[in-house]
C-alpha cells in the first residue's frame, strides 16, 4: 500500500512539472505563427556579419526587412538568401526582422553580438574579445507572472505529493 502512495506521489510531481516546461519554453519563443516557418541563422551577430535568412512552405515571393540590413527578396521556390549586417548595427541591441510571404507576416529578432570583426565575415564569427558570461541563451526578460505560477505549480505539487506519501494507514480507518 505504501509502494502506491510513494508511486503516485512521484507521478505528481513529475506531470506537474511537465506541464510548466512547455509554458516556460513558450515564454521565450519571440516567433509569430504563420502557415510558413522562417528563420534567421545566426540570430545573433557581430555588425558587419552576414547571416541567412531561411523560409519554408512559402508559396510566394518572401520579402525580408529589417532596420540592420538593406530589404531582400526570397524568391518563390528558393529556401534562404543572405544578408549582409550594416557596420553600424548597435552592439547589444536586437532588432526585429520581418518575413513577408502572401499577404501574411511574421517576425523575430536578431541580436547584435558584442565587439567587432576586423573585417566583414561570414558566420561562424571569430572571437573578438572574449566570452561575455552570465547572461544565459536568452534574450527575452523575466516574467513574474509566469514565474510565479511555475513555482507555485511545483510548490504545490510537491505539497500534496508529500501529503500522499506521509499519510498512515491508521487515519483511514476512523
Amino acid at each position: 500500500m505504501h509502494a502506491i502512495r510513494v508511486a503516485s506521489a512521484a507521478l505528481l510531481g513529475v506531470t506537474a512539472l511537465a506541464f510548466a516546461a512547455p509554458a516556460a519554453q513558450a515564454a521565450v519563443m519571440n516567433n509569430d505563427v504563420t502557415s510558413f516557418g522562417f528563420s534567421v541563422v545566426p540570430s545573433t551577430i557581430a555588425a558587419g556579419g552576414q547571416v541567412t535568412l531561411r523560409v519554408d512552405g512559402c508559396n510566394d515571393d518572401t520579402r525580408v526587412s529589417s532596420g540592420v540590413f538593406d530589404p531582400v527578396t526570397i524568391p518563390k521556390g528558393h529556401k534562404s538568401a543572405r544578408a549582409n549586417v550594416d557596420w553600424d548595427a548597435k552592439p547589444g541591441a536586437s532588432y526585429r526582422v520581418t518575413f513577408n510571404c502572401g499577404g501574411e507576416s511574421g517576425r523575430t529578432d536578431l541580436t547584435i553580438a558584442i565587439g567587432r570583426p576586423s573585417e566583414p565575415t561570414q558566420y561562424p564569427l571569430p572571437v573578438q574579445r572574449g566570452v561575455h558570461a552570465g547572461e544565459g541563451g536568452s534574450v527575452a526578460g523575466f516574467d513574474l507572472k509566469e514565474i510565479g505560477l511555475g513555482a507555485a505549480l511545483i510548490a504545490g505539487s510537491l505539497t500534496v505529493a508529500y501529503r500522499l506519501s506521509r499519510r498512515r494507514t491508521g487515519d483511514d480507518n476512523a
